[in-house]
């Protein structure tokens, strides 16, 4: 099942996402929902709070990164295979040169800047079947992660950008709260309470 997306405005998107436990109701459909959610607005990344749900859950496939030119052979074949699931995420430690990279996100559509973040990241995480894993990620997939995980913080990739792009994209955030613009996907607006 597709869940809508919800749109940048939406106060789910600002509230600090709860752990859950392995009991969690319908957990397996939920992360099934949600990576069909994903792939189909085509996103590499998906956090529960961008489906109205304010659980520390987010999904990331760097798959469509894995035939990027721009990259190395090695970072193509990283990329290309990672597909992970993570639960109760706490990040442990942020490190590294801090560099730029042209982020957008589904709950923001087109809007994208560039967003400066750490080169690696050190995540402590349960997998699927609640097991817990500590790593340490390092380049794209970190950045990946980094944007998802601000998600399950309250935090959006516009919240880092200067205060004078902050003005330049005010319209348009507003209109996308509003429902005023164009999606290939199902999103919610909270402006526009039950559109669908």
């Amino acid at each position: 099942m597709i869940y809508p997306i919800v749109a940048y405005g939406d106060p789910v998107l600002r509230k600090v996402a709860k752990d859950i436990t392995p009991d969690y109701p319908n957990l397996k459909s939920v992360l099934e929902n949600m990576w069909e959610t994903m792939y189909g607005a085509s996103g590499v990344g998906l956090a529960a709070p961008q489906v109205g749900m304010p659980i520390r859950i987010f999904l990331v496939d760097t798959s469509p990164f894995g035939d990027d030119p721009d990259l190395t052979p090695e970072e193509q074949k990283e990329l290309g295979s990672f597909k992970k699931a993570f639960i109760n995420a706490h990040i442990i430690e942020e490190n590294g040169e801090e560099w730029a990279f042209n982020e957008g996100c589904l709950s923001i559509p087109n809007v994208r800047e560039d967003v400066f973040r750490h080169e690696k990241v050190t995540i402590r995480y349960c997998d699927e079947n609640f097991n817990e894993v500590t790593e340490t990620y390092t380049g794209l997939m970190a950045r990946v992660i980094q944007h998802e995980y601000d998600h399950i913080e309250g935090i959006l990739f516009t919240d880092k950008i200067s205060s004078l792009k902050k003005r330049l994209i005010k319209g348009k955030l507003s209109n996308i709260s509003k429902g005023k613009v164009s999606v290939d996907y199902r999103m919610r607006f909270p402006d526009m309470k039950g559109r669908k």
